[in-house]
């Protein structure tokens, strides 16, 4: 155990991470302000099943999001360091995330701890900070698969369907694009911190899984606004059958990232819903076949939406018609985008990704602990080492107390030592 501890250097949090994370809330609230303006501008125009549908999108997204971290709150009792999370007792924290007030909270303890970091000596603060931003980073991702992506379809649709640029909807757009690249980018960032050489994954690492990501994305959601915008009720069957047949593989792979068999369903579900629109790693152990299964049907499904749409505006334009060259031109161009999306992946892969064991990432086997002279033991034998050792001698060092994220830990698992 000590050849292992001995490469770690524990969770760095810097003035960037503090900053993305501003950035991110910044955005989060900006977002809200967006949304409501969708929602009044729905209204006015009397487009009521649009605003129905953001409205689904809006409260489904939240209540997703809260059941997340209140989940997480319950899995983590003994967890709760921060003063903003001690300030309330468990009846009024499960009411705040009833009122979808969860996520400001862990903002709010984030932003605790990160000007703990900076601004005192406690060396406790920056596991913790990294700690807390990890959950955060998590819970942005599923707000983006959940709330962002299905807006950013809901837009360009709206846009493809009137055939004009309204301010309206271009920043609704920009604002989910927006979000989606600061979460993608937030999440690769905190997985990277269980490298054991993390410094090797410099920028262009960061950059390179931005890109790919954003490419593969964007084709994507580009590809079912086309083919919402001329056969609106079919994109919700299309929905249907395909998170089916994603349920039905993910329940296959048996996976173990909740701390309750509820939890562990909820997962599932929402893995589901994120293969919808982009690749996301649950199962342990090599997981090339199954990605290389994925994208290839991703391809050819987005390939047959292009084509739908191409199709039906040469034959049936549902509210404009273009040039069946420009109807070909761009059905193509998003295809193309999707496997230029697969090269830069494909790049990353080969130069950019490290390929690890478990043993070999950062944490113990436990999820989180406590590290003693440079070996890393059980939470419950570290405390009570820790007691004898202030009992005995008050001028003894106190032991090196290193917090790790276990959900993050299974997540990096999954993606570095596949």
């Amino acid at each position: 155990m000590s050849s292992l501890t001995d490469t770690m250097d524990g969770f760095k949090y810097t003035w960037l991470d503090f900053l993305l994370t501003c950035v991110g809330l910044v955005f989060l609230l900006l977002d809200i302000v967006l949304d409501i303006c969708a929602v009044v501008s729905f209204y006015e125009e009397k487009n009521y099943v649009c605003l129905g549908i953001l409205v689904l999108f809006l409260v489904g997204s939240s209540v997703l999001v809260q059941a997340y971290s209140w989940l997480w709150y319950s899995f983590d009792d003994s967890e709760r360091k921060t003063k903003v999370e001690n300030c309330l007792n468990w009846r009024q924290l499960k009411l705040l995330h009833v009122f979808q007030l969860g996520i400001y909270f862990r903002h709010a303890g984030v932003v605790e701890m990160s000007l703990r970091r900076f601004f005192s000596e406690d060396p406790n603060t920056e596991g913790l900070a990294a700690h807390l931003s990890h959950d955060l980073s998590l819970l942005r991702l599923i707000e983006t698969f959940s709330e962002s992506s299905p807006q950013l379809v809901l837009m360009l649709t709206l846009t493809l369907q009137r055939g004009e640029l309204s301010p309206l909807p271009v920043l609704k757009a920009l604002g989910s694009a927006l979000a989606i690249a600061t979460s993608v980018t937030m999440y690769h960032r905190f997985m990277r911190s269980f490298l054991p050489q993390k410094a090797k994954q410099g920028p262009l690492s960061s950059g390179v899984y931005f890109l790919w990501n954003l490419l593969l994305i964007v084709s994507r959601l580009i590809a079912l606004a086309l083919f919402a915008s001329v056969l609106p009720c079919f994109i919700f069957t299309h929905f249907i059958c395909s998170w089916l047949v994603f349920f039905f593989f993910i329940w296959r792979s048996k996976t173990e990232f909740m701390d309750s068999p509820c939890g562990e369903w909820l997962y599932r579900a929402t893995v589901g819903l994120i293969w919808y629109f982009d690749w996301f790693n649950v199962g342990t152990g090599k997981t090339r076949n199954k990605t290389m299964i994925y994208h290839g049907c991703m391809l050819v499904d987005i390939t047959v939406l292009c084509s739908l749409w191409c199709w039906k505006m040469s034959t049936d334009p549902p509210y404009f018609q273009i040039p069946q060259l420009y109807a070909i031109i761009t059905a193509a161009s998003v295809v193309l985008v999707y496997i230029f999306g697969l090269l830069c992946k494909i790049i990353y892969y080969k130069f950019c990704h490290p390929s690890l064991t478990k043993d070999e990432l950062k944490e113990g086997p436990t999820g989180q602990g406590l590290v003693i002279n440079g070996d890393e033991v059980d939470n419950l034998v570290a405390i009570g080492i820790a007691t004898d050792v202030t009992d005995r001698s008050m001028s003894s060092p106190a032991p090196e107390v290193r917090h790790y994220n276990k959900r993050m830990r299974k997540l990096a698992e999954n993606f570095y030592a596949s």
